[in-house]
């Protein structure tokens, strides 16, 4: 058996997606499921804590957010490296993205100490308890930005040399050991809000230190390269535009939503959470085609590449099948979860066969996105979702608002942006022009 032949047979077998795929999803969850956790403690403390939270995280989350950016563009580049035969590259490029990371993350915390003030108030909308609590935690929870950098700059090069196990072990123990002291601290200590924060930062430092400690136990030289770092960075400044494109469409339909109405905008959140529910799971797909198709890439196996892509995006579309056929089938108990109040129901049922008819689409997309970035091919994704959003999804959901056509309307135009992400992501798949092998692209 050929080289060639002996790496597709490995790298498309439907168990070592699984193997790659499964590890992803749980660590994707862990972040959000803490959140839950901490949200259900703070929340017994009263409104004003609860809202501060609200305010305060969703700076954390942005934040976090970056970090999911460094770890997408590491994944990418330590896959070529590694599929090149050539661990010791695939780990420095973990090195210089966690150089960077920490640059970053030092200067969010800095940042916080100095702004926090300012940018909690502008959220709350004014002076008041809420803003003076939440800057009081932003400000303690900021000290957690380079662990938790750390930590995604870790992922990515992990992922990259495809060791899922130990990302789980990193991830899991400080969530589950913050979950523990969230509420001590918070009740028993008598920290109360900031007793949140400062189990957020424990969980994040410690994730951050046992990251750092696997490129230690390497043995690579740790010193910084800025040419790596300033490659790195071009990288993420193309996914960090597009994800600002995604951000920018999703908090426009928000918007136009809340121009429906109460229940209108009800509805939409509820059918918008549980989209981003399915993203989140088909998010772990394509986590496992970054890595796949790095390394097939960088061991010269474009024809590899070529059919593990093709069988990735056939799972992802059986994926989005599955969850459609769930979604379809809670569409009258699902939104009852979530409001008792009639209206918001009727609302969520105007989206609801849209939302059922694009999932197959989105799950064959979320996997091509993986597919691409594990190429490189970033920069076809950022044009690629500038123009599906400004060309397609932005115009829809205005005209929607225009001609009143509801939230049916609002998420016809999410269909859309779906659609034409699908078709250019496939005709990309077809011409083969992202196929570009070698440790480097």
């Amino acid at each position: 058996m050929s080289q060639s032949v002996a790496f597709e047979t490995r790298a498309v077998a439907p168990r070592r997606i699984a193997a790659l795929a499964l590890p992803a999803l749980v660590v994707l969850a862990a972040e959000p499921i803490y959140v839950l956790v901490d949200t259900a403690v703070v929340g017994h403390l009263g409104r004003v804590p609860l809202a501060a939270l609200a305010v305060g995280g969703t700076v954390l989350t942005l934040i976090a957010w970056l970090g999911t950016v460094v770890a997408y563009g590491t994944t990418g580049r330590s896959a070529r490296r590694f599929g090149a035969g050539d661990r010791a590259s695939a780990v420095a490029e973990g090195v210089q993205a966690s150089w960077l990371a920490l640059g970053v993350g030092v200067l969010v915390a800095l940042g916080m100490q100095i702004g926090g003030g300012a940018l909690a108030r502008t959220l709350a909308g004014g002076p008041g308890e809420v803003a003076d609590a939440a800057a009081q935690w932003l400000r303690v929870a900021a000290l957690g930005a380079p662990g938790l950098l750390l930590a995604a700059a870790g992922n990515g090069w992990l992922r990259g040399v495809q060791d899922m196990r130990r990302p789980l072990m990193f991830v899991l123990g400080p969530n589950v050991l913050s979950a523990v002291l969230c509420p001590l601290l918070v009740y028993p200590a008598g920290l109360g809000l900031v007793g949140s924060a400062v189990a957020n930062v424990i969980a994040q430092t410690i994730g951050g230190v046992l990251f750092a400690g696997a490129l230690v136990a390497e043995r690579v030289s740790l010193r910084p390269r800025p040419r790596l770092i300033g490659q790195q960075l071009a990288l993420s400044r193309d996914l960090l535009i597009r994800g600002v494109a995604f951000q920018a469409s999703f908090l426009s339909a928000t918007a136009v939503a809340a121009r429906f109405g109460a229940a209108a905008v009800g509805a939409h959140q509820i059918a918008l959470q549980l989209w981003f529910f399915t993203a989140l799971v088909l998010d772990a797909l394509a986590i496992a085609a970054q890595s796949l198709i790095g390394a097939a890439l960088g061991a010269g196996e474009a024809a590899a590449a070529r059919h593990l892509a093709r069988r990735i995006g056939l799972l992802g579309g059986v994926c989005g099948v599955a969850f459609a056929v769930l979604v379809a089938a809670g569409a009258g108990v699902v939104p009852g979860w979530f409001s008792s109040d009639p209206q918001v129901r009727e609302q969520a049922m105007l989206a609801w066969p849209w939302f059922v008819a694009m999932l197959p689409l989105a799950g064959v997309v979320f996997a091509l996105d993986g597919v691409l970035i594990g190429a490189g091919d970033v920069r076809y994704l950022r044009n690629l979702t500038l123009l599906a959003a400004l060309g397609g999804f932005l115009p829809a959901i205005w005209l929607a608002y225009g001609l009143d056509l509801g939230l049916g309307g609002i998420w016809a135009g999410l269909t859309l942006f779906v659609v034409l992400r699908l078709v250019a992501l496939l005709l990309r798949l077809r011409s083969g022009a992202w196929a570009v092998v070698g440790a480097v692209r």
